[in-house]
Formats: C-alpha cells, structure tokens, sequence
C-alpha cells in the first residue's frame, strides 16, 4: 500500500523497501536454511480519481489501521507503567500481545519518518545513542531480567505509539499500492520472523509472525470481492494458502499467546517458510492483476 502524508511528505517511496531489512548480518540468530525473501510484489497502477469503486475499500482500511492504531496506544501504556512500575513479569506477558497491534500495521510506520526505527529498531540497526523503543526494553527484561533504567525509553516508546495514532488521521492510503501490501508484510515475516531474528532476546516471534500474515489478511479480505471478479481461480488460490498457514501457525498456540520460538525445530521452521512462500507467491500477482483493472 502506498501511504502519504498530507503536508508532511510529497512522497513515501521507502514505505514497503525497509520492511523485512532491518539488518539481519547484524543479528546474533541464525537464519532458517530454507528461508528466503518472498517475492516482490508487481507494481500496481493506482486507481483513477474518478474510481468510486475503490472507495469503500480505502476507507474501510483505514477504519482498520485506525482500530488497531487505538489498541495499540492503550496496550503500549499498560505496558509502559509496567516498565515504569518495575514489574518485570507484568511487562514481559504484555509485551509481545500489544507489539501485535503494530506488527499488523507495520508498512504504515515505515512510511511516517523515523516511527519505525524508533518503535521497532533492533541492536546494531541503529547507533546506540539512538537505540530506543521495544527491543532495547525486550533485552533489559530478558537478557538482564529487569526495568531498571528503562523508564526513558518507555516513556519515548508511549509518546510514538500516540504519534503514530496523530498521524494515522494525516495519511492518504492509495489504491495503487495497497494492493501490494499484503505480500510486502510476507517479506517481513520472511526477513526476519521465519528466522527467529525479530525477538532474539524474547523468542517471542510467532506472535510477529501471526500479527503480520493477519495484516496481509486483512488487505486481502478487503481486495477478495474484487480480485474475484477479475480471476476467481487465484482469489481462491490465496485464500486456500492463507488456510494452510494459518492452519500451521495454529498448532503453536499455547493458552492465549503462541510457544517460544526457541520450542520450533529445524523441520517447523522450514514448514513455514515453505507454507510462506507457497501463499506469497500467488498473492504477487494479485498486484499486477487488480493494478491493471485499476488503469
């Protein structure tokens, strides 16, 4: 999806080029043998003006990236008086649940400035002096098992979260790149969450994992009435492939959240990267095709 400031920025074009590239040579995980970068997805002609039928389906995206933008904001401040309280279990069960909330948006923070690396930066993807957000508070609690010197950071992380959410109402979601959107959070999970290299300190990445492919299944649901009409055998295609991942993704779910990563053996992780790539591969072309109806 193609996202704009209004005012802010003429143009984003780095909105999907950074997701899934957050400096894996820099990680201390190893990546999965099998795993590999999704397909890129084909550039897409946005819609004309004039085109009402896009409409609902714009709007309708941005009711979704706006509900999840709240939750966001109103998870990431139970989290952060947690840090502040000097909780450490409370803010390592919350942790992972309300990074959720941004994974399932992610593209629309790689486009506003320096949100991303802010929020979601990980060790050596920025210079210390900048390092800040989730992951600088995930190794404080797993790593040294304490908030101690945290509050900063948490405080900074609360402040983007409502920065995100500020600007969320500023952006222009357009139809010419949305239709890209769901394969281009695919090449997230396949950068960096297939390889366990997300959460290095947590092993919390199936919850990644999950937030992003119902991300891409949201764009998805949103496109399906209209990629039906254009090629119902692919649109059934995909919709099959987002079933056997899902399905997969199910077998780790432990209570209400997913197992370690560190539980997942070679063999798992190979499954889903395979059951990845089989859903990406066909939702690559959903671009081309609903870009080329778009014209």
């Amino acid at each position: 999806m193609k996202i704009r400031y209004v005012a802010l920025f003429a143009a984003c074009t780095v909105l999907f080029t950074g997701c899934g590239t957050k400096n894996n040579e820099n990680s201390g995980a190893s990546a999965t043998p099998d795993a590999k970068a999704t397909p890129s997805a084909a550039a897409a002609t946005p819609a004309p003006a004039g085109d009402e039928s896009w409409k609902p389906i714009l709007d309708a995206y941005r009711t979704y990236a706006t509900e999840q933008s709240d939750l966001f904001v109103k998870e990431t401040e139970k989290f952060v008086k947690a840090v502040k309280s000097g909780n450490v279990e409370e803010a390592k069960k919350l942790y992972a649940p309300t990074r959720m909330y941004y994974e399932r948006i992610e593209p629309i923070a790689e486009a506003l400035g320096d949100l991303d690396p802010n929020i979601d930066a990980r060790e050596n993807d920025v210079e210390e002096k900048d390092w800040r957000g989730f992951h600088r508070i995930e190794q404080a609690l797993w790593q040294k098992n304490t908030t101690k010197g945290q509050e900063e950071h948490a405080d900074r992380l609360l402040n983007d979260a409502k920065q995100l959410r500020a600007l969320i109402e500023t952006v222009e979601v357009d139809s010419g790149l949305l239709v890209t959107g769901a394969v281009e959070l695919l090449n997230e999970v396949s950068a960096s969450k297939v390889t366990g290299e997300e959460e290095r300190y947590s092993h919390t990445d199936l919850y990644d994992f999950v937030a992003n492919v119902e991300g891409a299944k949201k764009i998805y649901t949103l496109l399906q009435p209209k990629l039906k009409s254009k090629d119902a055998s692919l649109e059934e295609t995909i919709g099959a492939k987002f079933k056997d991942l899902e399905q997969a993704l199910a077998t780790y779910k432990e209570g209400d959240g997913y197992v370690s990563y560190e539980k997942l053996k070679q063999d798992d992780t190979k499954k889903l990267s395979r059951l990845l790539d089989a859903l990406a591969e066909p939702l690559s072309q959903m671009g081309t095709i609903l870009g080329a109806a778009a014209k």
